[in-house]
């Protein structure tokens, strides 16, 4: 892991994803965007297609995917469901058959605060998509992504890993109360864990990770919050207009992509890896800012990110890291 803290960015919360792109050709490179038709997901891939990149989107609904991605350039729609195990092994597949280098994987898809449910193999869906779906389509994509000789893997976490860290015994709720927020939490912070480990494995051959909290930004992951819930967010002001104010974290889509797409570009960032970042440079550890930003001690714990690394292993029964495509 590369020391947490910044670099000296040129850019800020309130740069936009297509102003990090300046001057970065990604012509000839494949990218890969969970989510790429939601939310951020959708500046992310408008970003890294107006750089010259060819980005793949896999989509659960591709007729949503196709109407939202219409008229963005450089573009291919794949079907994908990531909390479908077979649907994300039978795409990565497809991926590494064609022989195709995978450069950028950035993993933008996910849900938050989800009432209970789990997936087909019992595992809390917060959990399951956030975090195992990502693992297996990285175990997937390994030999793209080693191919590619400097790939980068970018996991969107959020400042919500600061509710707290993964509870080893207890990860799928069995024993206690279901809480979605810790659930959420907890997910986050697996995002984050995961980038940990993924480039200590990885760094050797070339593939590096960032994991990031984008800021807070009204998109289609709130779909399961009260109004309530939302207002607590302070997303509107007193005449019921969505705020914009990047120093308060409170970011418009574009803004809250570039994070993403600075991790996934930036020559700055080259022989770096293992960090998190947040508007757009890498974050302090949480002690060391005012309590609310940076990044929490239990999400840059390289024990917890080796013990859910191999505990993630175990549920998917894959292996990642050990191949070298």
């Amino acid at each position: 892991m590369s020391e947490q803290k910044p670099i000296g960015s040129r850019f800020s919360a309130s740069s936009a994803a297509r102003k990090v792109t300046e001057g970065i050709d990604l012509s000839g490179k494949t990218a890969i965007v969970t989510g790429g038709y939601s939310g951020l997901g959708v500046e992310t891939t408008r970003a890294l297609a107006g750089a010259g990149a060819r980005v793949i989107v896999p989509a659960r609904n591709r007729e949503k995917a196709e109407r939202t991605l219409a008229g963005i350039d450089n573009v291919v729609i794949e079907a994908m469901d990531l909390a479908d195990p077979a649907s994300v092994a039978a795409f990565a597949g497809r991926i590494v058959a064609a022989g195709m280098p995978i450069s950028i994987l950035v993993n933008s898809a996910g849900i938050m605060a989800t009432p209970l449910a789990r997936d087909q193999d019992g595992h809390e869906s917060q959990f399951a998509t956030n975090h195992l779906g990502h693992f297996r389509l990285v175990a997937g994509l390994w030999p793209a992504l080693v191919k590619a000789d400097g790939a980068r893997v970018v996991s969107v976490s959020s400042r919500g890993h600061q509710i707290g860290p993964v509870d080893f015994d207890d990860i799928d709720f069995r024993t206690r109360a279901y809480d979605k927020w810790q659930a959420y939490g907890q997910a986050k912070t697996a995002n984050a864990l995961f980038a940990l480990e993924l480039d200590r494995r990885g760094a050797a051959l070339g593939v590096r990770a960032f994991s990031l909290h984008p800021g807070v930004i009204l998109t289609d992951l709130a779909r399961h919050l009260t109004e309530d819930e939302i207002n607590s967010f302070d997303v509107y002001d007193e005449n019921g207009n969505r705020r914009v104010d990047p120093a308060l974290d409170l970011k418009t889509p574009e803004q809250g992509a570039a994070t993403s797409v600075w991790a996934a570009t930036r020559p700055e960032l080259d022989g770096i890896g293992g960090v998190y970042c947040e508007d757009c440079e890498v974050a302090l550890p949480q002690k060391e800012t005012d309590g609310t930003r940076g990044v929490a001690p239990w999400a840059m714990d390289p024990q917890a990110a080796e013990r859910l690394w191999l505990l993630s292993e175990q549920l998917t029964g894959l292996s990642v890291g050990d191949r070298r495509g």
